[in-house]
């Protein structure tokens, strides 16, 4: 079951942090806004600063990446096991 959860987990973080239509429907305030929300907002200027926007990408990447690389182990034999 170790694997199943690793997985769940997995799925489950990268969901809940990429999520983007539920904080823009619910946050009123603007400083409460989360990271996919900072990076859209962004790119919405007549001439966005790409520069900026690809360092905001690379910083909002690491904790995703360390949650996989975490639970790789899991996730790949959960993966396998579920093919056979």
């Amino acid at each position: 079951m170790k694997t199943t959860f690793a997985a769940g987990a997995i799925i489950t973080f990268m969901s809940s942090w990429n999520n983007y239509l539920w904080p823009l429907i619910v946050l009123q305030t603007p400083d409460k806004r989360t990271i996919p929300l900072l990076v859209s907002n962004l790119g919405s200027s007549y001439s966005p600063d790409f520069g900026v926007i690809m360092t905001a990408i690379v910083i909002s990447t690491p904790p995703t990446a360390l949650v996989f690389f975490l639970m790789q182990k899991q996730f790949v034999a959960g993966m396998v096991g579920s093919v056979k």
